[in-house]
């Protein structure tokens, strides 16, 4: 048998080898699109998610930004668990989640909102007027926003600075979001983890793919034949 036939016979090998495994692996035509439209949509949902799960790995100890008369504005950070104190403002924006009912108060001449579930006095019944926010001086611990990162709260900023109790820092309110603290919000974690995941695994997927279509290039390739040199 000539070298030639040789190569042809293990070349034919290697495409059936390539041809049974292929056979007891079907592949979608499919996969690789859907793969990829998989990885776009989780990646979209992950960057949401990124601020969710800075903070739940950001420090756990609050940050002092003081108390009316020495506020600590240089230490402004969004998306931090802090504490302060401070008067609240005459006027406050309410709303409600389920049956549960929170106050949205400013701090008297600060760029601060607190955002509170109401106190005993501060009932709010659908379909009447508020009450006036509890006007104790207080302190917060909580998740501060700034105006932009909070834009659930839009209404509310414009209510309070059309009353002109609130003072805007460099034109912008800051909220601290009552209880919030960090390490406790196991299910966006978990959410996030999920779309790690199908990244993960949709790559994987495509890295195959990718492999099986150049294994099965390299093999219907065709092979030079070995040439064979001697010294007589």
């Amino acid at each position: 048998m000539s070298e030639e036939q040789l190569v042809r016979e293990e070349r034919e090998r290697r495409i059936a080898e390539l041809e049974s495994r292929l056979a007891r692996r079907p592949r979608s035509p499919l996969r690789a699109p859907v793969s990829l439209v998989a990885i776009g949509v989780a990646a979209a949902l992950l960057v949401m998610q990124w601020r969710e799960v800075r903070y739940f790995f950001s420090p756990r100890e609050p940050l002092s930004l003081g108390a009316e008369g020495d506020y600590r504005y240089p230490e402004l950070v969004s998306n931090r668990y802090v504490q302060l104190h401070g008067l609240p403002t005459a006027s406050g924006a309410y709303e409600r989640e389920g049956e549960a009912v929170f106050v949205l108060v400013g701090l008297r001449e600060t760029p601060f909102v607190v955002r509170r579930p109401a106190l005993p006095g501060e009932e709010w019944a659908p379909g009447r007027k508020p009450p006036q926010p509890n006007q104790r001086p207080f302190a917060v611990r909580g998740r501060l926003l700034a105006e932009e990162d909070a834009s659930r709260y839009r209404d509310a900023f414009e209510l309070l600075r059309s009353k002109g109790e609130v003072q805007p820092l460099q034109g912008r309110l800051w909220i601290v979001i009552e209880g919030q603290r960090p390490g406790e919000d196991f299910g966006r974690l978990a959410v996030a983890l999920l779309l790690v995941f199908i990244i993960a695994i949709n790559g994987w997927f495509l890295a195959r793919g990718v492999s099986a279509t150049s294994f099965r290039r390299a093999a219907a390739a065709p092979t030079s034949p070995r040439r064979w040199t001697g010294r007589t």
